[in-house]
């Protein structure tokens, strides 16, 4: 069983910290977040990092432990330097390109797909067969990049579609006459 629960959040420089009962507002360089943790664990700010300790010695204490910590660290990371996934687009006429806050999808369907990100979230078009979606919330980066990936998923016979950045899709072999 993993013990990061253990370890202390570290806060960077430009970062703090404040508790207020159950909820954590972590403020830095790219805005706030804020985290309510469950009754089963306490949030302790000291000395230049957050330590999270568990109420009681029951199962659910133990689990939120760890889930509470990772969430914390998050906050860190994602005030600090954010999220970031790349999306990559592999077909004939398939392309991406940004109007305004919409990105424009075409993926070889009788219509084009306008999708419009989310309130913290940033999407770009780089390239044609190119998207990075950036955020300070983990959560919603890759929610909103399976969003624009459901799309048009990698299919195993040419590889077309929408894929992450280095994702492998397994090729299967076409029919044999």
């Amino acid at each position: 069983m993993s013990r990061i629960g253990k370890k202390p959040v570290d806060l960077p420089d430009g970062v703090t910290a404040s508790v207020s009962g159950q909820t954590i507002e972590v403020k830095g360089p790219k805005g706030t977040r804020s985290f309510h943790a469950t009754d089963d664990v306490d949030l302790k700010v000291e000395d230049g990092s957050v330590s999270v300790v568990p109420r009681g010695k029951s199962k659910r204490a133990r689990q939120q432990w760890g889930m509470s910590r990772t969430m914390v660290a998050n906050l860190v990371t994602g005030v600090t330097t954010g999220f970031k996934k790349e999306l990559e687009i592999q077909g004939v006429g398939y392309r991406a390109q940004m109007q305004g806050n919409t990105l424009k999808l075409n993926l070889g369907l009788s219509h084009d797909v306008d999708y419009t990100a989310p309130e913290g979230v940033t999407v770009t078009a780089p390239k044609q067969t190119e998207i990075i979606v950036e955020g300070t919330d983990e959560q919603l980066v890759g929610q909103v990049a399976a969003n624009i990936r459901a799309w048009r998923k990698p299919e195993p016979y040419k590889g077309k579609g929408i894929r992450y950045k280095g994702e492998f899709i397994f090729r299967k072999e076409g029919k044999k006459k």
